[in-house]
């Protein structure tokens, strides 16, 4: 019974942390990482391996970086200030709250918010705005994909 409810927790972190690759403030591959390590630890490691479960970390902080570095160039390559980074945190925050097109939009609005009150200037609000929208998106496809790699790989090691 015990083995059933882990189970179910570890699919649980798997699914929670997909939909962390979209949604701001979930920490979505390492949710999917915990839920690998958790089914390896359920199954005494025998069908996912420490050697799956190291490849499942390295994507992780792959992702972790990539996601870091593709937000904060797209930001400081449009001259954002503290401000705008400032107003694409809160837009991200309001965004959780207002649906898809909140989580989309609402940090792009943010930074340019957060850049028009520092220089306002609606030209340069609206390029780091977009910009750091940009990174963020760009962001989000790679997590996606390594998301998809590393559920994948984890349901190979259960079924092959």
């Amino acid at each position: 019974m015990l083995d059933i409810i882990l189970w179910v927790i570890a699919a649980a972190l798997m699914v929670i942390g997909f939909a962390g690759t979209i949604v701001p403030m979930i920490p979505g591959l390492p949710l999917i990482f915990a839920g690998a390590w958790l089914a390896a630890f359920i199954d005494h490691y025998n069908e996912i391996s420490v050697m799956t479960l190291v490849i499942l970390a390295v994507l992780t902080v792959i992702g972790l970086i990539v996601d870091w570095i593709a937000q904060t160039l797209g930001a400081q390559k449009a001259g954002a200030t503290k401000l705008g980074i400032l107003g694409s945190f809160i837009g991200t925050i309001i965004g959780i709250f207002t649906g898809l097109w909140g989580l989309i939009f609402m940090p792009l609005l943010g930074a340019a918010i957060g850049e028009f009150i520092d220089h306002r200037d609606l030209l340069k609000s609206g390029k780091v705005g977009f910009a750091t929208w940009l990174g963020m998106m760009i962001g989000i496809v790679i997590k996606l994909g390594l998301a998809f790699t590393m559920i994948g790989i984890v349901i190979a090691a259960l079924v092959i």
